[in-house]
């Protein structure tokens, strides 16, 4: 087995397969592929015993997969960070409201593994896993969907809008005022400051309204996602059929695209990094909330 992983490894590396390509190309092209491919198989197979069974090789091949298994292992840790970071920030109601969806995925998923092995006699079908990767998924951007939620609510709760509105109005009325006093250098000063200040006011509006409508999207992906969640994860009762239940659970990831891009464009407001998003384990490891 360990041999078979070294071989694999030879032959997929870029350089390699870009000389044996070329070299079967090469074949091709001669005319004499008869007698011109079975040396490049024969050389390649030679390569690959070489290289496969050195040592060096082999323990660079370990080495590396050491390296991509602690890199895992310790976006795991820092992922799992985050979601304690999420918990102890989000309000009780909040909290309840995503353990309450997560306790359900979780029970029904029992539920549905027993209802195929009564006896618990054997380990779950190797199509479970998948399906628990794309419930996994679901309840990661749940969570983080509340969490935006509750930083838009935030920001909208320390931002005055009538307050800026009415500023707006004030700058206005100075600027009107100042047109009818005449167009001396130094209220061309006045009216340069003024507009500069009514253009930040007027900015400052757009975003909290901006935010606004962003507040109202996330609470209607809210509804959607979780209506989607539950619903996927009664049918896992309902239908015996891994291979359908899984290809349900890709198209809600899959149609998940629009939620993940508001997330990504919310990101200045949550602090919450996207871009290298490594999925927690919400169902096959228990996640424990800090105290309200």
């Amino acid at each position: 087995m360990r041999l078979g992983k070294y071989l694999k490894t030879a032959f997929i590396n870029r350089w390699n397969l870009l000389l044996f390509l070329a070299g079967m190309g090469f074949a091709l092209l001669s005319g004499r592929f008869d007698v011109a491919g079975p040396l490049v198989l024969a050389t390649e197979l030679a390569y690959l015993g070489l290289i496969g069974t050195h040592p060096r090789f082999q323990a660079y091949v370990e080495a590396q997969e050491a390296k991509i298994d602690r890199q895992g292992r310790q976006l795991a840790v820092d992922t799992h960070q985050v979601v304690q970071q999420i918990l102890r920030s989000l309000p009780k109601a909040s909290v309840q409201r995503f353990e309450s969806l997560r306790a359900r995925c979780a029970e029904l998923r029992q539920l549905a593994i027993e209802m195929r092995d009564p006896q618990q006699l054997g380990d779950p079908p190797p199509l479970e896993a998948l399906q628990l990767a794309g419930l996994d998924r679901l309840l990661w951007i749940y969570l983080r969907l509340l969490f935006t939620q509750y930083s838009l609510d935030q920001f909208l709760q320390k931002t005055d809008e009538q307050r800026i509105q009415a500023d707006i109005r004030a700058i206005e009325a100075r600027l009107a005022a100042l047109a009818d006093k005449g167009d001396d250098t130094q209220r061309q000063r006045f009216k340069a400051v003024l507009q500069d200040n009514l253009d930040t006011s007027r900015t400052r509006l757009a975003n909290v309204q901006k935010a606004r409508q962003n507040c109202e999207l996330v609470l209607l992906q809210l509804d959607s996602l979780e209506n989607k969640i539950r619903s996927l994860s009664e049918l896992a009762i309902n239908r015996h059929e891994p291979d359908f239940i899984s290809g349900q659970v890709d198209q809600v990831v899959s149609s998940m695209v629009q939620t993940e891009q508001t997330m990504t464009e919310l990101q200045f407001i949550t602090g919450l990094d996207t871009a290298e998003d490594h999925v927690p384990e919400m169902l096959r490891r228990p996640v424990t909330t800090a105290s309200h």
